[in-house]
Formats: structure tokens, sequence, C-alpha cells
């Protein structure tokens, strides 16, 4: 009796060593985005273009037309904003409401998608234009299709998960750029998709501190140094980790620049800045390739 109990007992340890070589493990790899963002490499775009385009007669924001306009006559990323509509798809928009960016009405939220195309979208100088509010997948297409880098800004109407699963679904994680806004949204961005390069925001050294202490990799990170200039031991410190960083010029530097000259562009650049996010695509592009 003894002897049987025995060779039961081997029989279940051999089936489940047996079922334990049956398991595979997929490893995700990680997005080009991550060796061609590096400070050591410099091959990257320069201009990241604010909301896809601002300011641009009959082209209007988080539009892929202007996505596409742009793109003909510059290098480029392209930041752009995501929302959910009521019936769950995923479109470019950045207010809660379509009415400034459009001619219509009504809060995302509380609209489906086929009542959104009833809408055409407005350039910032009220230009109606025949252009429609654009699916988020319809842009990541595009754009996986035409190498165009974009950085997704994942507004307050949809989590962060259902964005980053649209991005994987798509198959777009080497064009795509997560946005982040503090630790704890860099911290989870990377817990569901560590394969993916993540803007941080890195403002000062304690920002920067609270992203390493979170023991995110350097290498996931792209470093959103803010809307004003910082010191430079900043940029030093976050090239020293090969990290890219990007200054936001929209806005006063912006404003700044158009008053006194592009040149300014050019000293922002040398002062450690990689990549500047811009409403003026064209004259920072201009600036700093002649």
């Amino acid at each position: 009796m003894k002897q049987i109990f025995l060779a039961i007992l081997l029989l279940l340890f051999l089936g489940c060593k047996d079922s334990k070589t049956d398991i595979t493990v997929v490893e995700s790899s990680d997005s080009k985005l991550i060796e061609v963002f590096k400070a050591s490499n410099g091959n990257f775009p320069s201009i990241s273009v604010h909301r896809g385009g601002k300011s641009l007669k009959n082209y209007p924001e988080n539009c892929l037309e202007t996505i596409k306009y742009v793109n003909d006559s510059i290098s480029a990323i392209y930041e752009v904003d995501v929302a959910q509509t009521k019936d769950g798809k995923l479109v470019l928009m950045h207010d809660n409401s379509i009415e400034r960016t459009t001619n219509g009405s009504g809060l995302i939220k509380n609209l489906t998608y086929n009542e959104l195309k009833k809408f055409n979208l407005v350039d910032d100088y009220d230009n109606a234009t025949s252009f429609k509010i654009p699916l988020f997948s319809e842009v990541l297409e595009w754009c996986k299709a035409n190498n165009v880098i974009l950085t997704v800004d994942i507004k307050r109407s949809v989590s962060q998960e259902t964005v980053i699963d649209a991005i994987k679904d798509a198959n777009a994680e080497d064009i795509s750029i997560v946005i982040t806004y503090d630790v704890n949204q860099a911290k989870t961005a990377f817990e569901l998709a560590p394969e993916l390069l993540l803007s941080v925001s890195a403002r000062n050294d304690k920002e920067f501190d609270r992203l390493l202490a979170a023991e995110i990799p350097t290498k996931n990170m792209l470093a959103f140094t803010g809307t004003r200039l910082s010191d430079a031991s900043l940029y030093k410190r976050l090239h020293a980790e090969d990290i890219v960083c990007i200054l936001g010029t929209l806005g006063n530097l912006d404003r700044q620049a158009e008053a006194r000259g592009g040149e300014l562009y050019n000293k922002w650049k040398n002062l450690g800045v990689d990549v500047l996010a811009t409403d003026r695509p064209f004259e920072a592009f201009n600036a700093i390739n002649n």
C-alpha cells in the first residue's frame, strides 16, 4: 500500500513538473524610441509641435490634416491630446467641451462619436474647416505608416490604461511617447507599459530626485523641464543620465522669441535644451536649422 502511495506522489510530481515547462513567458521589447531619445545620440527631432499645431490659419489643433501639413515642411514630433467620448471612442481633443475648437457645442463625455462627426473643426482664428475630430486610432495608423512620433497627453475623461491599451492594440509603441505630470502617473504608466518611453516632469532637482526614488529606469525618461528656463545645472544633470530635455516655449517664451527674434531659440538650445515644445514650429525650426 505504501509503495502505491509513493508511486502516486511521483506521478503527481512529474505531472506538475511537465505542466511548468509548458508555460511560455512573453517578454515585451523596448520601444525603439528608448534608443533614439538619448542625449548622447542627438539624432532626433528638436521640435515638438504643441497640440499637433496651433495658431495656423485654416489648420486647427489636434487635427490629423494639420499634422500632415506641418510634417510636409519640418522634422518634428507632435504632442496631441486624447479624450474619450460617451460611447468609449478615443479622439483628439484638448478641452472638456468642443465649443472652442469646433462649430458645435457640448461636453466630449456627453457626446457619442457619431454625434461629433456632425461638427467641423475650426482654427484659432475662428475659421471653420472641412476637417473632423479624428479618432486616435486613425492618427496612430497614419503616424505608424509615416514614421511620425507622437507625445500623447491623456485627458481626464480617459484612463491611462485605456490609452496605453489603444497604443498596444495598434502596435504603435515605436511612435508613441506617453506624457505624465507627476511621479504617481509616471509609476503607473511604467507599470502598465515598461517598454514605452515616458515624458516625465523634471522641472527641478527635487522632481528628478522623486523620479529616481520611484525606481523608474532613466532609459524610459524624456524630461519635460517646464515652461520656464531651468538652471543649466539641471540640464547637465539630466544629460549625465543620458536623458533628453524638453523645454516648453509655448506661451511666454514663444512670445519673447516673436518679439526679440528667433535667435532666442538657439540661445535656449545652447543652455542644454534638446527639444523645444512650441506653438511656433516653423519659426523655431528655421531658427535652429539656419
